[in-house]
């Protein structure tokens, strides 16, 4: 599990979906942080590197 601003997010879900497992994250605000960072919003949360999770992570708890 990668875990994103504090939360287990599930690994077999897409990036969309797994930012909005966080508490005040919706579907509208996760495309904006996916969009933000130039990440496809196809991918998997498995797919993705550490330095990629470490960009998720940081770019959440910038705009909360």
């Amino acid at each position: 599990m990668a875990r994103i601003a504090g939360v287990n997010s599930p690994t077999n879900k897409r990036v969309i979906i797994a930012l909005t497992y966080i508490h005040g994250s919706g579907r509208k605000t996760a495309v904006g942080i996916a969009d933000k960072l130039g990440s496809d919003n196809s991918r998997r949360v498995q797919d993705l590197s550490d330095a990629e999770v470490e960009k998720l992570s940081s770019e959440v708890t910038d705009s909360a």
